[in-house]
């Protein structure tokens, strides 16, 4: 019998997992304990894309389980053993903002928890591969000493600067520059995913996402950029733009063409290898942009305002380089853009109401 082990999987990258892996396994076997409730409120309760997954997927089976159990943890890898040949890793603690407020809380579910399931494959289950999610934020800050201009609605990269005209690199330093709490924890459990590939031997991936986004996304205002701005558009809530005169750039990766690059990393795995995921330079825009096209799709005027003061240890522009994972993997491409991203948010929201 074949079983993958996804953590997350109500979430938005965790349930895209078990859609994607439900067809190519004979058993998936989701773990989440709706922590995203505790962090951001009913509004980002997972609950409702659980009962989701577990109606439509006779093959999946949701394990109410925290991450930092070791113990229960362990009853899980002890009962699949050998037969888990994969594990993707989503589950976390995802808002800079919020880790603030709960440094070891934060730490706990995004480092040690990640440590937890690292040591079980390793005893368990060691030919498995091991997809980690990792963040753009393990960069810190770096990404604002750029030579950026500002253009009418977004800052850019100054023409002329080539090196990184295609997006940041994975060669960018995770050192000497302020991450937020949050992404001090998440280069913690990002640098040990590498080292028991390396130093172990295991098969692991990390995946430093940009903007993760889709339909599926339980969008709050501390986290979820593009599927909370879609809220706000449809009910009218207010939305509060921080700094940057609203001109700051993200790309944004469907969670589909994220979880096809997990396929095909799991299908010719290498040790330790670290790839940069995000829109690129196909899928990007300004919080102008965004707000735009948001009001387009929706038919709907935003109520929104500006706040001076920027996040601690924001992006101003984060576009991801993705060249190395599409020359390991050639056969990978991306098959939702913006519009299709924000099209798709819309709708499902309108159904959901």
């Amino acid at each position: 019998m074949s079983v993958a082990i996804v953590t997350g999987s109500s979430g938005l990258i965790g349930s895209e997992a078990v859609e994607f892996f439900s067809s190519r396994f004979d058993k998936v076997i989701g773990i989440d304990n709706n922590m995203r409730a505790y962090f951001f409120g009913e509004d980002g309760s997972t609950n409702w894309n659980k009962e989701r997954l577990e109606n439509s997927f006779e093959n999946f089976e949701s394990k109410e389980v925290d991450i930092r159990d070791y113990n229960s943890l362990e009853s899980i890898f002890k009962e699949y053993n050998q037969d888990i040949s994969l594990i993707i890793h989503s589950a976390a603690q995802p808002s800079h903002d919020w880790a603030a407020k709960e440094p070891i809380t934060d730490f706990t579910v995004n480092a040690t928890g990640t440590l937890n399931l690292l040591e079980l494959t390793r005893h368990y289950c060691p030919e498995a591969v091991f997809i980690f999610t990792s963040t753009n934020k393990v960069y810190g800050d770096t990404p604002n000493d750029l030579p950026l201009v500002e253009l009418d609605k977004r800052w850019e990269l100054k023409e002329g600067h080539d090196y990184f005209k295609y997006g940041i690199d994975e060669s960018m330093s995770i050192d000497n520059s302020k991450h937020s709490v949050f992404g001090a924890s998440k280069v913690a459990a990002d640098v040990m995913v590498q080292e028991y590939g390396r130093y172990f031997d295991l098969k692991t991936g990390i995946f430093r996402g940009g903007c993760l986004t889709g339909p599926n996304h339980s969008g709050a205002q501390l986290h979820g950029f593009l599927s909370y701005l879609m809220k706000c558009a449809i009910n009218g809530d207010h939305y509060t733009i921080f700094g940057y005169k609203g001109k700051q750039v993200r790309d944004n990766i469907h969670s589909y063409d994220l979880i096809n690059m997990f396929w095909h990393f799991y299908q010719n795995p290498r040790n330790g290898e670290v790839y940069n995921a995000g829109g690129s330079r196909h899928s990007n825009c300004s919080m102008q942009e965004a707000i735009e096209l948001c009001t387009n799709i929706s038919g709907n005027k935003m109520n929104y305002s500006y706040a001076e003061s920027n996040r601690i240890g924001d992006h101003i522009w984060y576009i991801s380089d993705v060249r190395k994972f599409q020359e390991h993997y050639p056969d990978w491409q991306y098959k939702y853009d913006l519009n299709d991203i924000l099209s798709q948010i819309h709708d499902n929201m309108i159904k959901r109401l």
